[in-house]
């Protein structure tokens, strides 16, 4: 179980990386109309198109450190949480592919100056798609499908140290102090009496 545990947590960073870095590369190339001799060409990043996947990635990666360190219950809670996030992330890709001249008006309107959607149709010769959107997507679906492995394996999934465990361990013959005695006393103990022999 421990390798799957550390396949499940590298791949879910990996996924995480693979998002980020579709959010950064170009999107959609837009034409923007003018003379055939000159006609502007505008990059349209992830940034522009769905902003919405940085944050996602993000909140992915932070979800693997919280994963590597969670307990039994919390790692169904955090691949409810990973699918979910997948999810949303797929319908971030899909929403832009659907409707690039929405996802291309803040960029087109900035360079333009020109606002609304006819005048902005009017503006575009050419809306070209790149295989980046695709890429969010696909780590989209990634994320929901390590969602669904880890809900399926967290609970035989080796459970990490207890170096931070509430439990106190004293030795049994370590010499009395004033500290143990207020310790003792903050426990309803008695430290001037002898301990009950049960």
């Amino acid at each position: 179980m421990r390798r799957i545990k550390s396949s499940s947590l590298i791949a879910g960073v990996l996924f995480a990386g693979l998002g980020l870095m579709a959010w950064t590369m170009p999107w959609f190339l837009v034409t923007l109309g003018g003379s055939e001799s000159h006609r502007d060409v505008i990059e349209v990043t992830g940034e522009t198109a769905a902003p919405a996947v940085a944050a996602l990635s993000l909140s992915a990666l932070a979800l693997v450190a919280a994963l590597a360190i969670a307990g039994p219950f919390f790692r169904i809670v955090l691949a409810v949480l990973e699918a979910l996030i997948g999810a949303c992330l797929i319908l971030s890709g899909v929403l832009a592919l659907a409707a690039p001249a929405a996802a291309v008006a803040p960029l087109i309107t900035d360079a333009t100056g020109i606002d609304g959607a006819e005048s902005l149709a009017a503006v575009t010769t050419a809306i070209e798609t790149t295989p980046w959107p695709a890429v969010a997507v696909i780590a989209g679906g990634l994320m929901v499908a390590l969602g669904v492995v880890v809900l399926a394996t967290a609970t035989r999934w080796p459970v990490s140290g207890r170096k931070y465990q509430a439990t106190r361990f004293e030795s049994a013959d370590a010499p009395r102090g004033a500290v143990s005695d207020w310790d003792s006393l903050s426990d309803g103990e008695d430290p001037t009496g002898e301990p009950d022999a049960r």
